[in-house]
């Protein structure tokens, strides 16, 4: 097997990922959702639901309320109903509206690009608070999620047993500049090539670089 290259694994994962729908929160930016606000409700919305149900959720109530201070001006109960589709869309309304509250009372209606800030409000953890550092502010921060804990892993560029610990481990290897890019590709090849079960080896454009961990059957 040839050494695992990471670069050249980018510049092919890069003009493989194109046919497939992008991540959730990276096409929410690409449709104009993309402050700091929008990208941390769409991830607390995005938490145990499929992207294809919390795209549309993210949307219809971002476009509702754009801006923390329009979203006080509802109630948990209406932002329920308009994001009713999500996992836990009852706790996920209400913290919603309290991180709304907060950022209009001590952040004068802009959240702040910030990661202690950010992990301060409930519901948020660092896969949140990275990923929407990266989308929005641009910040260097690596967001691991079941697909780029699956993929570095297999791939035998990272050693762990935890994305907690591929977290550690990605921002001790992983070149910089892949930071924020490493979840837009992984979650697209994760769910359409490198998937969890039976992964699609014989046509994946990394094979021949790939170690292929805990691969047992493949197609």
């Amino acid at each position: 097997m040839i050494p695992f290259d990471i670069d050249r694994a980018v510049t092919l994962l890069r003009q493989a990922v194109r046919p497939f729908p992008k991540a959730a929160m990276f096409e929410l930016a690409d449709r104009g959702y993309r402050s700091p606000f929008h990208q941390l409700v769409a991830c607390i919305l995005s938490i145990r639901t499929y992207d294809e149900v919390s795209l549309p959720a993210a949307e219809s109530l971002l476009s509702r309320a754009g801006t923390a201070a329009e979203m006080v001006q509802l109630t948990p109960t209406e932002i329920d109903h308009l994001i009713q589709t999500c996992t836990y869309h009852e706790p996920k309304s209400q913290q919603i509206w309290e991180m709304a509250d907060r950022i209009v009372r001590d952040y004068h209606n802009e959240l702040p690009c910030d990661l202690e800030t950010m992990l301060a409000f409930k519901g948020v953890g660092p896969k949140c608070a990275h990923l929407a550092l990266g989308i929005a502010c641009s910040q260097p921060y690596i967001s691991v999620d079941v697909h780029v804990h699956r993929v570095t892993n297999r791939w035998g560029y990272v050693n762990t047993k935890t994305p907690e610990k591929t977290l550690s481990a990605l921002e001790a290897k992983l070149p910089q500049q892949y930071w924020i890019e490493i979840n837009q590709l992984l979650v697209p090849f994760g769910k359409h090539i490198c998937t969890g079960n039976l992964p699609k080896c014989s046509t994946c454009p990394v094979a021949e670089i790939c170690a292929q961990v805990g691969v047992v059957q493949h197609r």
